[in-house]
């Protein structure tokens, strides 16, 4: 099958790259709370405000992306303006949705991170840091309902005999392992995570793909199982050669540096939070650029600051090898979202509907959310404090329970922490 025609098109410069730069940068100043309030924004500029895509487009970009390693959301701002600008829109639109939040956040890790922080500078980053495992567990959480009907449609709806009974089933059991697989991955396998990962998904391809057991997805599929069968192989040899690249690179500081930005923007699948438990044992137990509280200050500045949640990298880079270390861990961990939408673009709708794709995410996607909520767990235990104790539960309260946004949270948590801070000793 060729790339879609009515796409290819449609991808000219239709609006001008002045433009598109005002529209991104606004919305790389202005995109506080993650992917769901980029999403939300670029929907609101892209369809409701200026009709310069359909519906049809847009959701199909966010299917698209959701397939993709890396940050989806930044993917997805790349992609609209690729439709509406080509590839120069591409480039323009992207960096002006990445550059203002990494401006930021490489400023505050230069007060965060510093020697001797004033008093409110260290309650506030231990006061935002203690409601980090809450916003990985709201993250696990929220992302866990899709990954399961991704999975297993038949048990979103009740049986048609009896609606009190579902029967359990293959999928329901391997999509359960893959989470714990997740999960015990984020707290042993270290920079081995990702491994862990790609192969939960080539297992998932394997499961659907094995002879007999896709076989009307096989039919269904333009490509036949010969394309199917050449995707998963490469996820395979995919899964095989991390261990090896991750010898192959660590020899120094940059080099170690440059292979933690490959993992979170290349080879993470399960969007932005997953950088979570990538970067915190490289971080902090491999190459002890950090320390866990500090840690726990660069996801807080992460989810704080507009932008991608990805940013959190350059705090990493900033800890590992000052500014310069923090704008090529940027630079090396956004570089593939836009490889990926320049090379893929035209193809992503074969791409979206290509049942290898979705079989590797069946099965990627739950390690991913299991890795989240173990990571929550890590990072709850490098609490150290009583009083973080306590805003770790009103967090959890604030973000699981009531479900409210994840910036108020970590600014409220902030707070109390510069109360105390200035209070007296901790």
């Amino acid at each position: 099958m060729t790339a879609d025609p009515e796409l290819e098109a449609t991808v000219m410069p239709r609006v001008g790259l002045l433009v598109i730069a005002r529209e991104w940068g606004r919305i790389g100043i202005t995109g506080f709370g993650g992917p769901p309030a980029h999403i939300a924004l670029l929907r609101k500029l892209c369809i409701q405000r200026n009709q310069w895509l359909s519906a049809t487009e847009f959701e199909d970009g966010v299917a698209a992306t959701s397939l993709l390693p890396g940050p989806a959301s930044t993917q997805l701002a790349i992609y609209c303006a690729w439709r509406l600008a080509g590839p120069l829109g591409a480039i323009v639109g992207g960096a002006c949705f990445i550059v203002p939040g990494l401006i930021i956040i490489l400023a505050l890790s230069v007060l965060f991170l510093a020697t001797s922080p004033p008093d409110w500078v260290t309650g506030a980053a231990a006061g935002a840091g203690a409601a980090v495992p809450a916003v990985a567990l709201s993250a696990a959480i929220g992302l866990a309902p899709a990954s399961w009907r991704r999975t297993n449609p038949a048990r979103s709806e009740p049986a048609a005999d009896d609606p009190r009974r579902r029967p359990v089933t293959g999928a329901a059991v391997r999509w359960l392992a893959y989470v714990v697989a997740g999960g015990v991955a984020a707290n042993l396998a270290g920079q081995y995570l990702v491994a862990v990962l790609l192969g939960c998904g080539v297992c998932e391809w394997l499961a659907i793909g094995r002879p007999g057991a896709g076989r009307a997805a096989a039919d269904r599929a333009p490509a036949g199982r010969q394309g199917v069968g050449r995707d998963g192989a490469g996820f395979g040899r995919g899964a095989l050669l991390v261990p090896l690249a991750a010898k192959a690179v660590t020899a120094g500081v940059l080099g170690s540096l440059v292979w933690v930005a490959i993992k979170v923007g290349a080879l993470s699948f399960g969007g932005g939070f997953v950088i979570i438990p990538l970067m915190q044992h490289d971080a902090v137990h491999t190459y002890h650029w950090m320390t866990t509280a500090q840690f726990l200050s660069a996801v807080a500045l992460g989810q704080v600051t507009p932008g991608p949640v990805v940013q959190t990298v350059a705090v990493v880079g900033y800890a590992a090898a000052g500014v310069a270390g923090g704008l090529l861990a940027a630079a090396v961990a956004f570089v593939p979202s836009f490889v990926f939408v320049l090379a893929g673009g035209p193809h992503f709708d074969r791409f979206r509907r290509s049942p290898a794709a979705q079989a590797f995410l069946a099965g990627s996607g739950p390690a991913a959310i299991g890795a989240i909520a173990g990571a929550a767990v890590t990072l709850g235990f490098g609490l150290t404090q009583l009083w973080q104790a306590a805003v770790l539960a009103g967090a959890i309260g604030w973000l699981v329970v009531l479900r409210r946004g994840v910036v108020s949270a970590i600014l409220a948590a902030a707070g109390i922490g510069v109360i105390i801070a200035l209070a007296g000793p901790g």
